[in-house]
């Protein structure tokens, strides 16, 4: 069997203060410790499903199989990007990520770009998206101390169906009522600039260095494209929505020279490729097309809606 066939990621579940307990409908999964608040699609701990190579990390698989997977995306020989699912149940802390010169220069080898897709959003749902025009680097430190930064926040209605971006230097904040997949560098930097009171290390005097008063955050309208809908086409990524019918999908992977990933909104798929044996993927499951695949078919098995995920610059 080919080693660089196509293959299932199994997600990786991580725990948050703000989480659920309960992740129904998206995922047979219950807990009565620590809420969870992630679901890791392509973190480094995530294990191969499918495939010769099932039961290796992505991290193992990467190292082993390099260019063969990433492509023109190898750069440092990282998966270039890191796709979640988040599931707030309370409000995040309102936090900024470095852009890739900040983060070197504390020994990060890149920043933290990133986009959120709405799967879901209830009715009245918001994030934070930047500071209000005219506030300054004073006037945010001084709401720190008396927390009242929120009132400073430019909040911005969130739709299903809604691509956000957060480019690196933004101030956000993401609060519940809404189901997002988040795909960015790959990096988990984080700046805590405000919590609520939460007992939880702040890193004030980064967040401040890091932030940018003016970004180009917001949303995204999307451009449809031969049958698909670009989401979004930046710097780190570039990622598109497929509607597709049963019995078609063929054309949602084509030889880019780039690692790719299928990530299942609803509906499912069969992947096969040349040497390798067909696999499904479901409903919130996330498949990896390496750069080097041969062959590679893509059967819609029941009427889906698939997000295609490409890295840009790594």
């Amino acid at each position: 069997m080919s080693e660089l066939a196509p293959f299932r990621l199994e997600p990786y579940f991580r725990t948050r203060i703000w989480g659920f307990h309960d992740l129904a409908p998206w995922y047979d999964f219950h807990t009565d410790g620590e809420p969870i608040g992630e679901v890791w699609l392509t973190g480094e701990m995530c294990k191969v499903a499918t495939g010769p190579d099932a039961g290796l990390t992505l991290t193992e698989i990467t190292a082993k199989l390099g260019h063969g997977l990433l492509g023109e995306a190898f750069g440092t020989g990282e998966f270039p990007l890191l796709i979640k699912l988040l599931f707030p149940k309370e409000k995040l802390s309102v936090q900024v990520h470095p852009d890739d010169a900040l983060a070197q220069k504390y020994g990060e080898p890149r920043g933290k770009t990133e986009c959120w897709y709405a799967l879901d959003a209830q009715p009245g749902a918001a994030v934070a998206l930047g500071i209000k025009h005219g506030v300054t680097a004073d006037e945010i430190r001084a709401s720190i101390e008396n927390s009242t930064l929120e009132d400073l926040l430019q909040m911005v209605p969130v739709s299903k169906g809604d691509m956000l971006y957060v480019d690196a230097g933004t101030v956000h904040a993401m609060g519940p009522g809404v189901v997002i997949l988040e795909t960015q560098q790959t990096s988990d930097r984080t700046y805590r600039m405000y919590d609520y009171g939460r007992p939880r290390e702040l890193h004030i005097e980064k967040s401040i260095e890091a932030m940018r008063l003016e970004t180009h955050a917001g949303k995204i309208p999307p451009q449809a494209a031969n049958g698909s809908t670009i989401l979004i086409d930046e710097k780190y990524f570039r990622i598109e929505r497929w509607d597709v019918p049963a019995g078609e999908a063929n054309s949602l992977v084509t030889p880019i020279g780039k690692v790719q990933m299928l990530f299942v909104v609803d509906g499912s798929l069969e992947i096969a490729a040349t040497g390798a044996e067909p696999f499904t993927v479901g409903r919130c499951q996330l498949a990896v097309i390496p750069a080097d695949a041969a062959g590679v078919t893509v059967t819609a098995t029941s009427p889906s809606s698939v997000v295609r995920i490409r890295p840009n610059e790594v």
